[in-house]
């Protein structure tokens, strides 16, 4: 009879309890799935009739792309805790973008260009048309933990360049997204120019308020999409949130439980301690995780059953990005592209009302 260590019996019982674990959770991820499956909203039906047509294609111009999260949920094609979001009829004919880092990463996962630099210096060189702009101007000034000042601040203030460029392309569409915190009483002067911009640009102003865990992101994330038709174009129906149960931490992250650190993955975590500063909140294995955000000066969350900070690849799971999206730049870089992006997966839904006011429109 062939005899085990202590230490070799206490590990079997560790992985056949990660075993177990795991296969429960799977269990609950599959059920969820089936659950969407069947209750698969109208949105998604038409998106996939519309997509069919290789006749309808409309092009895009991104402003303040970022790393790409809007960008690729308008693109669609990729996968994401085992669901595949198909590919949609948009073209980005034009992007832009200020940090030269967020540049970087954006070439690694599009075949098509992005401008780098001032948005202001590059005015001059966008399309004279297109379909649909869209972009997330900076939050800095509106943000609760920013300084407040709104769009008369200097970060905030640059959403006159998505005034300027809708101007000058003419869009039928418009979509702009920023912080929940924008729909505060101490902005509602803010959001009152914003509107009457638009508004006096010829387009038709509707804004909400959409929790990204309601649309299969598994992070309790708020934000504000401002969406503007041109007169004369269908009316913008939002999606609708999905009927399955919020995706949780653990169900978005077991399978990463046990992997070793991976660079190239983006497999790597802060190491730093916990201490008075933000970020020092742990994960719930059975919530969806908290914001993700860009100023956490490495001291992200840390993991709802590890004694570490969740990693860069972790964290981009809680914003829905696909494993196969590449960040090109260290911790500290990445934290910052993956906190300022909207999430791809709540893109996706996004621009498939739009595609549904754009195909009903002609």
């Amino acid at each position: 009879m062939k005899m085990i260590s202590l230490a070799q019996d206490t590990q079997m019982h560790k992985n056949n309890a990660f075993a177990l674990r795991t296969s429960a959770v799977k269990s609950r991820i599959n059920d969820a799935q089936k659950m969407e499956r069947d209750l698969i909203t109208d949105e998604l039906e038409r998106c996939t009739a519309a997509n069919s047509s290789k006749r309808d294609r409309f092009s895009v111009v991104s402003l303040f792309s970022g790393a790409g999260g809007m960008d690729l949920g308008f693109i669609g094609g990729f996968d994401f805790l085992s669901k595949h979001y198909a590919q949609l009829p948009f073209d980005i004919i034009y992007a832009n973008e200020l940090s030269p880092n967020a540049c970087k990463t954006y070439r690694m996962n599009f075949e098509h260009p992005i401008i780098e630099g001032d948005i202001y210096e590059h005015l001059d060189e966008l399309p004279d048309h297109a379909d649909v702009v869209i972009g997330g101007f900076p939050c800095q000034d509106i943000s609760i933990n920013g300084k407040m000042a709104g769009i008369q601040g200097k970060r905030s203030g640059l959403y006159s360049a998505i005034v300027e460029a809708v101007r000058r392309v003419k869009p039928k569409v418009l979509v702009v997204e920023n912080v929940g915190s924008l729909l505060m009483k101490k902005h509602k002067s803010s959001l009152d120019k914003i509107i009457a911009d638009f508004s006096n640009l010829g387009y038709q102003i509707s804004y909400q308020l959409y929790s990204a865990e309601q649309y299969a992101v598994p992070q309790t994330r708020e934000r504000v999409f401002i969406v503007g038709v041109r007169h004369g174009v269908a009316q913008f129906c939002p999606p609708q949130p999905l009927a399955s149960k919020p995706i949780t931490a653990q169900e978005a992250l077991y399978d990463l439980e046990n992997k070793a650190e991976d660079k190239a993955f983006s497999h790597v975590w802060s190491k730093a301690k916990v201490s008075g500063e933000q970020g020092n909140r742990r994960l719930l294995a059975n919530r969806p995780g908290y914001t993700i955000r860009a100023e956490c000066h490495g001291n992200i969350q840390f993991h709802y059953s590890l004694s570490r900070r969740i990693s860069m690849r972790e964290a981009a799971r809680l914003q829905s990005f696909p494993d196969s999206f590449t960040f090109a730049c260290g911790i500290r870089e990445t934290e910052r592209q993956i906190g300022n992006a909207v999430p791809p997966v709540l893109a996706w839904y996004i621009a498939c009302s739009v595609l549904n006011t754009l195909t009903a429109s002609k």
